[in-house]
């Protein structure tokens, strides 16, 4: 039997790997995990019961800049569609006490139409990626997802902050690791001054390992460059460039490191943060959600062309870890109604 269904939006992973923080503190409760892509890979390999089930689809990036953002979000639309199928079918067959989502509103709606509880994960409570006519979607769209929320048991929110009615800010939530960043160090071989580069699990984030790789061949420091370029790019770099590619412990990578370099991804510069790890993280233009997490980390698009400066200036910035329970509180939230 399943207590929890547990749907993980697959759009960019960070998703995946906080729901894996999250799943690590809810003990021996049976929970299954719905998601797709990239994200059903990391789950498995995190070593929980996964059903890979969602095609979402891509985002158009040239240059840094986000493209075509309205028929992104009719592409969503129709993808919305047939994850509600998807969702009654699972809760159907599993019969759940419980469903937790992490920013897969089509199970929400589903099970609130069964009267199954629900949790929602989210650090966004609307959307704005959608200017003139099409905006008008997208705020119905919105219209539709602040229902869903107020409709939630509980949401759960992965960032400081005060708490009201069902809203739980609880702050970042991370993954651990049971080793010291020394004992990292040597596992990856990091042996110089080390500048980590992630994109994420698409191929969205090229632009931004090409212009981070042009600012370290301007630096005259030795250092060693490490590129996670994630389980959609296939592309060779110089020969003394280590692409590890796809991974699935990126927060230890972090940790060892002495600068990340990363799109404005929520989980990766909470993981950044939690480990003490410096950091640079550049938006994609025109992904609104990027460019506040950006902001908030005091980044902006344009800062792409001045990272030979901002890594030598990181590169020289001490370490400043931050103690986060987040995960814990999270699942101490969900656990409550199991």
């Amino acid at each position: 039997m399943v207590n929890l269904d547990f749907f993980c939006s697959p759009i960019g992973l960070g998703h995946a790997t906080r729901d894996i923080a999250i799943a690590n503190n809810l003990d021996n409760h049976a929970l299954r995990f719905i998601t797709g892509s990239s994200a059903a890979r990391i789950i498995r390999e995190a070593e929980f019961d996964v059903a890979d089930l969602y095609s979402p689809p891509r985002f158009v990036v040239e240059n840094g800049a986000l493209k075509k953002p309205a028929k992104w979000l009719w592409s969503y639309f129709q993808y919305y569609k047939e994850c509600k199928k998807i969702s009654k079918k699972i809760m159907h067959d599993d019969a759940p006490e419980l469903i937790t989502s992490d920013e897969d509103f089509a199970s929400l709606t589903v099970a609130q139409e069964n009267k199954i509880p629900t949790v929602l994960i989210t650090d966004i409570l609307e959307t704005h990626f959608v200017k003139g006519i099409g905006s008008i979607i997208e705020r119905k769209m919105n219209k539709s997802m602040q229902n869903i929320i107020q409709n939630c048991d509980v949401v759960i929110i992965p960032e400081s902050g005060d708490s009201t009615g069902n809203i739980n800010r609880v702050g970042p939530i991370v993954r651990q690791t049971e080793f010291t960043r020394e004992e990292l160090r040597q596992k990856f071989s990091f042996e110089k001054e080390t500048v980590l580069v992630s994109i994420g699990g698409t191929d969205a984030g090229l632009f931004l390992i090409e212009k981070t790789l042009d600012a370290i061949s301007k630096i005259k420091n030795d250092i060693e460059i490490v590129v996670v370029s994630g389980p959609s790019l296939k592309k060779e770099f110089a020969k003394n460039i280590r692409n590890l590619g796809y991974v699935s412990n990126l927060h230890e990578l972090i940790y060892a490191a002495d600068v990340v370099v990363s799109l404005a991804g929520k989980s990766t510069i909470d993981e950044s943060n939690a480990y003490g790890t410096p950091g640079i993280f550049i938006p994609i233009k025109g992904h609104f959600e990027q460019e506040d997490n950006a902001r908030d980390e005091g980044f902006e698009f344009e800062d792409v062309f001045r990272l030979e400066k901002i890594i030598g200036d990181k590169l020289q910035q001490n370490r400043n870890p931050v103690s986060t329970d987040g995960a814990k509180r999270a699942s101490d939230l969900i656990k409550k109604l199991i």
